[in-house]
């Protein structure tokens, strides 16, 4: 029975040590730290869906605005399928990528979904680049240690 009461009490005093321990640090979370020179991250659209493509772009702007990564951060967007449509010179989006342009993201689009959809290039924004293939463009950035952010 005192082995019992011995290792009982034992057990409760190091539970308030250890309680007064985590007390007495600090333990409020603030994120990662961006310890690296630069940081590369592609987001991926392949929607058409307006609430999507919106987020997708609030994401990259929200992301050029982190104070961790201000200056170490390049970004790209690549577009193909359905996500042609961020592109198209009759959607509402030129404000919104010439805003992330002016920053220095790279906006890439697929030339396989021009082909296979019979998209003429004068049909999107002027400003935007081209890639062979998306799922290409997807496979190599990641190999290069890329992020890959598919909202």
């Amino acid at each position: 029975m005192k082995k019992h009461s011995l290792i009982l009490a034992i057990v409760i005093v190091l539970s308030f040590a250890q309680s007064a321990v985590f007390a007495q640090t600090d333990t409020t979370f603030t994120g990662a730290k961006a310890t690296l020179k630069s940081y590369n991250a592609l987001y991926i659209i392949n929607s058409n869906d307006d609430k999507r493509i919106r987020g997708t772009l609030r994401n990259m702007a929200n992301a050029l605005q982190d104070p961790r990564l201000a200056g170490k951060l390049h970004l790209e967007l690549i577009a193909f399928g359905d996500g042609t449509a961020v592109y198209m010179k009759n959607s509402a989006y030129e404000p919104l990528l010439l805003a992330l342009k002016a920053k220095g993201v790279i906006l890439a689009q697929c030339n396989n979904t021009l082909r296979e959809r019979k998209i003429d290039k004068a049909e999107l924004f002027p400003f935007i680049s081209f890639v062979p293939s998306g799922n290409g463009e997807i496979i190599l950035r990641q190999y290069d240690g890329w992020a890959v952010v598919h909202p």
